[in-house]
């Protein structure tokens, strides 16, 4: 099997191509702009360019003749009208990777949706969001890539394209190294676990609410199997963990790693300031299930949830993000502050 991925440089996509050649897939492609160091097996093969000019690369392509290409990186319509254009009659399989932020309980919990909650678990049937681009920010470029992203607009494209089987992969939030949204940190409290603070302040709300996520070496190898399982055609699937936590649990589980001994207190929501605070409707949990992935493709996690979150660490810890700043002197004086007012 002949396969060309799009992308695929960066978090995510390096796991998929090491998967794929311990599977015995040697005859693998990658099409990027060569700015990323990656480690890669010696056999995978290189063509360099920019997406959207993906079509003046039409002749290596044919050249190539892909039994399947994977587009890593599908964010707006442009680019992936470019992407059906550019290889119809080149190859007849296409898989997308997509995001569980299709689901309109995802626009329930950004609070673009006002409506009732959704119903858990979700399930590649489950309803989608009825409001588009789920980033936007009209204080940015109309073209920035907030105002242009939604991978809704993408499914229906390339399933509905006459001349592509195609493949779509819902990723949840994903964490492991290499990970460029350094999720442990921003959500998940990584900073002060690390730096042995007593006292943690966490929204009541979000510290008992419930978000799907996948370690990154298992969502690849999920990938893999949708790249090289023909069973896969036609077919949506998510890719998640067995077992949705809290984001508490969460973050005592890191915490536990860490020897960390200190106390989390949860406060009502509305009480802490907005650096705080989190902005969204947490009573709308994002629980999702992966029955069909695993049923028709035989997927399974190779990594226990403690392995995962262990590897994750040690990489976080060894690559801190420049931008994570927490004034602690402020958290202090909230606390004392809510203990004063009786909130907690």
């Amino acid at each position: 099997m002949k396969i060309l991925i799009i992308g695929g440089t960066n978090f995510i996509g390096p796991y998929v191509i090491r998967h794929l050649h311990a599977m015995g897939y040697h005859d693998i492609t990658l099409f990027h702009r060569g700015q990323a160091e990656i480690d890669m097996p010696a056999t995978v093969k290189h063509i360099y360019g920019d997406k959207m000019n993906l079509v003046q690369h039409r002749a290596a392509f044919q050249s190539l003749s892909p039994d399947v290409v994977v587009d890593m990186i599908a964010y707006t319509e442009k680019d992936t009208e470019l992407v059906l254009r550019t290889f119809r009659g080149i190859t007849n399989r296409l898989v997308m990777i997509s995001s569980q932020d299709v689901y309109r309980a995802y626009g329930v919990v950004r609070q673009a949706d006002k409506g009732s909650l959704e119903p858990m678990p979700i399930s590649e049937t489950s309803a989608l969001r009825n409001n588009r681009h789920p980033y936007q920010d009209p204080a940015k470029d109309p073209d920035d890539w907030c105002n242009l992203y939604d991978k809704i607009p993408l499914e229906e494209m390339v399933m509905n394209d006459p001349y592509i089987k195609a493949t779509i992969v819902r990723l949840p939030a994903v964490y492991g190294s290499n990970d460029p949204q350094h999720r442990l940190f921003h959500y998940f409290k990584l900073k002060p676990l690390r730096d042995g603070r007593s006292i943690i302040l966490l929204d009541e709300g979000y510290a008992n609410w419930l978000w799907t996520h996948g370690y990154v070496e298992d969502v690849a190898y999920g990938i893999a199997l949708a790249i090289t399982n023909e069973r896969a055609i036609g077919r949506l699937y998510n890719i998640t963990e067995p077992q949705t936590r809290t984001m508490l649990d969460f973050i005592h589980a890191i915490g536990k790693q860490l020897d960390w001994n200190g106390e989390i207190i949860q406060v009502p929501s509305g009480h802490l300031p907005d650096e705080l605070g989190i902005p969204l409707r947490t009573e709308q949990n994002i629980i999702v299930e992966s029955n069909r992935i695993r049923e028709e493709l035989g997927y399974r996690e190779a990594f226990s949830f403690e392995e995962g979150l262990k590897k994750t660490i040690a990489w976080e810890l060894a690559h801190l993000p420049v931008e994570i700043g927490l004034d602690y002197d402020k958290e202090d004086a909230m606390l004392k502050e809510l203990r004063e007012a009786g909130v907690i």
